[in-house]
């Protein structure tokens, strides 16, 4: 008896940009309005709700399929923080439970601060833009952090920036992949890591 070997080749697309820019897309909105442009609002939630959340759970559960790890758990746990900070807004308006303390929002930012400073030591086996992106994102989740901490003002407009500096950069990311898929070429560098 002949044994058959099946090979299965994977011809999925690549979930990463979609996770990528939902992530950049939603993370700039929201410090726009971190930085005083303009009220925290139903565009916001909305993005965080169904595209910086439901997208990307949605491109982490596609990179479960593809076997990718990292991915998985960075975008599975980015779409529920989304997710997470939209039901901090909302659960208070609906009367079922009080805002958030003071220093319980710290300690939720400060523990996302900690997981993004674990996942950044991934991406050093990835590609120097999501060095930029994790490493911003860390400092950005610190920063706000420390701006709820103190109530400096000064600190949170800093965090806005640093965090619409973050979305863009991940923006880029996942554009860059997008249009060097199509060229078949490197057009938009993300320093990819051999």
């Amino acid at each position: 008896m002949e044994n058959k070997t099946t090979q299965i080749i994977d011809t999925t697309a690549n979930p990463a940009p979609l996770g990528l820019l939902a992530f950049g897309m939603t993370t700039v909105l929201l410090n726009l309005h971190n930085i005083g442009l303009f009220k925290l609002d139903a565009m916001i939630l909305g993005m965080g709700i169904f595209y910086g959340g439901l997208a990307q759970v949605i491109a982490g559960i596609m990179e479960w399929k593809k076997g990718n790890t990292f991915a998985t758990t960075a975008f599975t746990s980015y779409g529920f923080f989304w997710l997470s900070f939209a039901a901090l807004v909302l659960l208070p308006k609906t009367g079922l439970t009080t805002a958030p303390e003071n220093d319980s929002l710290v300690s939720y930012l400060v523990m996302w601060g900690i997981f993004t400073g674990a996942l950044f030591i991934g991406t050093l086996k990835i590609s120097r833009a999501l060095q930029f992106v994790f490493a911003s994102l860390t400092l950005l989740l610190f920063l706000l952090a420390i701006g709820d901490y103190t109530h400096n003002v000064t600190i949170a407009l800093i965090a806005g920036c640093v965090g619409i500096i973050c979305g863009f950069s991940a923006i880029y990311t996942g554009m860059a992949q997008v249009i060097n898929e199509l060229y078949k070429k490197v057009i938009l560098p993300i320093g990819a890591i051999d």
